[in-house]
């Protein structure tokens, strides 16, 4: 085939027939394919081959065939029509009546009443919080915002400027942002706003308390952490606008001794919860509780009556305790560990505050006034439940200033002495109270086992077997066999009473398999046992175990590595 005749055979098969030009067979798409005409070919079908031959060929009877695919779609049309024909008429269909249009549902939340939504939104506001559930809530629907509005739900909150990557002016910037936001919540929302916390405020302290005082009379809880610029005159408004507030927290706040006593002189007979941290003007803060200190000897550190007379400047002697209904009171170091001993005379406070139900000097340098000979005993804390000493560093507590602050409190439930390594079994002992709950006596980090006590673990355990909950030995030098003894005294109980020990924390004791096998096989309520360091165990039983089903296993392999009865 030429060349030319080929290209433009391509060409014509290439062009798409117009719309409305009548289709063609597949058959005579092929016949001008191969052989066009006037390409001076022609094509030649044999039995098992197609030939293309050059010059004309027969003539093809196009037009027979045309004529018959013709007649053959009359046919086809003419039966249709005949089917159309033979079916009967029916009415057309009636065309489909809209819907009248209906007002949308507004939803299950509009349909709760109000007091129901109120209840719902009490529970979830006391599992986790006002914020931020309660400013979700009221994007929701009218009725959720009515509810969520109530100042009833708004009884606490904590308010923090965000910290993240936050620089000095803006941290500025961002507390003032606050402030105007609490400006308009203040009187709306917090009318009935029962505690309050403010961390991390550096330079708004002062606005933000003093809406308190103007918006929120109710408030009996205030916690200042990390707060700085509190002023005396704040507080003394803030203790005369709100008539029920009884606690103050300002652990870790930079906050003047002269504001917490101006404070406390104010708001005092109602205090109930004092929480402290140690620094070098916590004297003077602290001199405001005791019988018989004015604020000058409190800020000399001096003992009562000792101080230089009062002169026209100074300011006048106190005659009692600002705070004698206190029942919590709670002195801690901060981040920055203070050396410097705390000194506290006891009988003095025992006077000043009688209703202490909790005192707690967390990791101080305790050291406590010399009673003195002449020195009368002092009244003790007969309401006294929980007192705390634990400390880390060297402390001076011995069973002498134990049995000064504990010989009047029948009712003691909590004794933490942890790091108090001067405390002997005897003192604790000749304890006044009997239904001790829980005994922490552990020392951690002590590299001088020498002085310890080696004997006498058994008059703690024949003493309060019945009642302990908690019982902490850590690092503590017992010998094996009085570890033994003592323990064996939870092995039962007389008339067969339940054991109440749950916590046991041997970590570093030389116990044996043997003791404690039989202390797990005798509490059935045992859900914590640290076994750590102990060097009389077997390998792999030296951790802690928590719950009951790792106590058990504990006890199976214990009972597995103990030699056979002779």
């Amino acid at each position: 085939m030429a060349p030319g005749v080929a290209r433009r055979a391509r060409q014509r098969v290439r062009i798409l027939p117009l719309a409305g030009a009548r289709s063609r067979s597949a058959e005579d798409w092929w016949w001008d394919r191969l052989a066009p005409s006037g390409s001076g070919y022609h094509l030649m079908q044999s039995d098992s081959m197609l030939l293309v031959l050059p010059g004309p060929g027969p003539a093809r009877r196009r037009a027979q065939r045309r004529a018959a695919r013709r007649a053959q779609l009359l046919r086809l049309h003419g039966a249709r029509a005949a089917e159309a024909k033979a079916k009967p008429r029916t009415a057309p269909a009636p065309a489909p009546v809209p819907a009248p249009q209906q007002e949308p549902d507004p939803g299950w939340g509009d349909r709760i009443p109000l007091e129901i939504l109120l209840q719902i939104f009490g529970l979830l506001v006391a599992a986790d919080g006002p914020i931020p559930f309660l400013g979700r809530a009221a994007r929701v629907c009218r009725r959720w915002h009515e509810a969520a509005s109530q100042p009833a739900l708004w009884h606490t909150l904590t308010l923090s400027p965000p910290l993240v990557g936050r620089p000095a002016k803006s941290g500025t910037k961002t507390e003032k942002k606050l402030l105007t936001s609490l400006e308009w919540l203040m009187p709306s929302r917090f009318s009935q706003l029962q505690r309050l916390t403010l961390i991390h405020w550096k330079s708004q302290v002062h606005p933000v308390l003093k809406l308190v005082s103007e918006s929120c009379p109710r408030l009996t809880f205030l916690k200042l952490s990390d707060c700085h610029g509190v002023t005396p005159d704040t507080l003394i408004t803030l203790a005369k606008a709100c008539p029920q507030l009884h606690s103050l927290d300002t652990r870790h706040s930079t906050v003047e001794s002269t504001a917490v006593v101006s404070f406390l002189e104010e708001a005092g007979p109602r205090m109930r919860k004092l929480w402290l941290t140690y620094s070098s003007q916590t004297t003077a803060i602290l001199g405001a509780l005791l019988v018989g200190w004015s604020r000058a000897e409190a800020e000399l550190g001096a003992e009562p009556g000792t101080a230089r007379p009062p002169t026209l400047c100074s300011p006048p002697p106190l005659q009692g305790s600002c705070c004698p209904q206190l029942q919590l009171l709670e002195v801690s170091t901060g981040l920055n560990h203070n050396s410097t001993p705390l000194q506290l005379p006891v009988e003095a406070l025992q006077k000043g505050c009688p209703q202490l139900q909790v005192l707690r000097l967390l990791n101080l340098m305790w050291l406590p006034k010399p009673s003195g000979r002449a020195t009368t005993p002092g009244p003790g804390f007969p309401s006294l439940e929980e007192l705390c000493l634990a400390s880390s560093t060297c402390n001076f507590v011995s069973n002498e200033v134990l049995d000064r602050l504990l010989h009047g409190s029948p009712h003691l439930r909590l004794l933490d002495l942890r790091g108090c390594a001067r405390i002997t079994p005897a003192g604790l002992h000749d304890l006044p109270c009997q239904e001790l709950e829980q005994l922490h006596l552990g020392l951690y980090g002590m590299s001088d086992r020498l002085t310890l006590a080696k004997e006498g673990s058994l008059l703690l355990t024949q003493k309060w077997c019945h009642t302990l909950q908690e019982l902490d030995l850590s690092g503590q030098g017992f010998s094996e066999k009085d570890l033994e003894q003592a323990l064996a005294a939870f092995s039962g109980a007389p008339g067969g009473s339940h054991l109440a020990l749950c916590s046991l924390n041997l970590r570093g004791t030389r116990v044996t398999a043997s003791t404690v096998s039989s202390v797990i096989s005798n509490c059935s309520g045992l859900l914590y046992l640290n076994l750590e360091s102990c060097r009389c165990l077997p390998r792999g039983l030296k951790r802690a175990y928590r719950g009951p089903e790792e106590v058990q296993w504990c006890l199976r392999q214990l009972l597995t590595s103990l030699p056979p009865p002779s």
